[in-house]
């Protein structure tokens, strides 16, 4: 089983994001659960979606608690909640984010990842660019697509926001999505 923890902020599309990311499943015959976990349901409160995706049938309900991919649609989000919580040395950390680790101030923790597993997107940007809103969910789902090959095709990735997003506005998640993937890059090496 894969499993997928987004972390982001109220208005961001971190729930979007995850009922996307089952969606791709779905469309690629695969078993897939997406949820979310409100705190203060605000616009710009921490909120927490869940994906899990399998090819048989998912039987768990609890939250993510060991994820295989992080996404941190908020890097602001570092700073006030413990976001590596549970993650693996193999898992993925997906950062939304046009900074250095450095930066971020989370070197020493994006260190403990194995090379490779630590990607960097600017999702907003590219939302901003093509969709004309600061909505990363789509890009940042397309970049889980490019760093985790063989999870999900970006094609599903794609469908899945165009199922979600009919017409224009999908068509322009679709434009920022495709940016994301292409643009998408590790940027951490072994300590």
């Amino acid at each position: 089983m894969f499993q997928v923890r987004i972390h982001g902020r109220g208005g961001q599309g971190a729930v979007s994001g995850a009922e996307m990311l089952s969606v791709a499943a779905f469309l690629e015959d695969k078993h897939a659960q997406a949820f979310p976990s409100f705190g203060s349901e605000r616009m710009g409160a921490p909120v927490v979606a869940f994906c899990r995706i399998d090819n048989k049938e998912i039987r768990s309900r609890e939250p993510v608690l060991e994820p295989d991919a992080l996404l941190v649609q908020d890097p602001s989000l570092f700073n006030s909640v413990d976001v590596f919580a549970g993650l693996k040395r193999d898992g993925y950390l997906i950062i939304n984010t046009t900074k250095t680790l450095e930066q971020l101030g989370i070197e020493e923790a994006a260190s403990k990842l194995a090379p490779g597993r630590v990607w960097t997107v600017p999702a907003t940007e590219l939302a901003i660019q093509h969709v004309g809103r600061p909505s990363p969910n789509a890009g940042m789902i397309a970049a889980l697509a490019r760093a985790c090959d063989g999870v999900l095709a970006l094609d599903s990735v794609i469908a899945a926001i165009r199922k979600k997003f009919p017409g224009k506005v999908g068509e322009a998640n679709v434009a920022a999505a495709q940016a994301a993937f292409d643009s998408a890059k590790a940027t951490q090496s072994s300590q």
